[in-house]
């Protein structure tokens, strides 16, 4: 039996090792990526500052990467992440998306804020939660920059 798990160790630690060279590709493609999103939302100081630490590592094409990114498995479940974010919503598009896209992007943002199912709870557990005043602050932004686009539908059906 110790001879058994003496082999199942050694497995696993080749397997360990050998993942460590399986290195998926970084998302940096800058923060120039994210200025039309800026320009076009107006977010305050405050809130742009929110949405870099809490929102661009995941819903950009920009990612702050933090030490432990570079150990497998940890490296492939964030890549994982990090691509999922951006299906949903990735803020460096932000100029491809149509006007109802856009609405609907802030509204979606609005809703998984307030409802706490955004950041993701395993994003938290190194960066922190919103703070009441910080999620206050989004909360609104979003919400005023929404206006811009629910003018411009409402504008387009008449």
């Amino acid at each position: 039996m110790i001879k058994l798990f003496q082999i199942v160790g050694v497995i696993l630690l080749v397997v360990l090792i050998g993942i460590q060279f399986v290195r998926p590709q970084k998302n940096n493609g800058g923060y120039e990526s994210i200025m039309y999103f800026e320009n076009e939302t107006k977010p305050s100081v405050q809130v742009a500052s929110i949405l870099k630490e809490s929102c661009y590592d995941c819903h950009s094409n920009q990612t702050q990467y933090p030490w432990y990114a570079e150990i497998a498995p940890v490296s492939l479940w964030l890549e994982e992440h990090i691509e999922h974010g951006k299906e949903h919503f990735n803020v460096s598009e932000w100029k491809t998306y149509s006007v109802k896209k856009k609405d609907h992007k802030l509204e979606e943002l609005i809703e998984m804020v307030e409802a706490e199912e955004m950041p993701l709870e395993s994003y938290t557990w190194i960066h922190g939660k919103l703070e009441e005043p910080e999620k206050s602050m989004l909360l609104q932004w979003a919400g005023l920059a929404r206006l811009q686009y629910k003018n411009q539908l409402q504008v387009s059906r008449k």
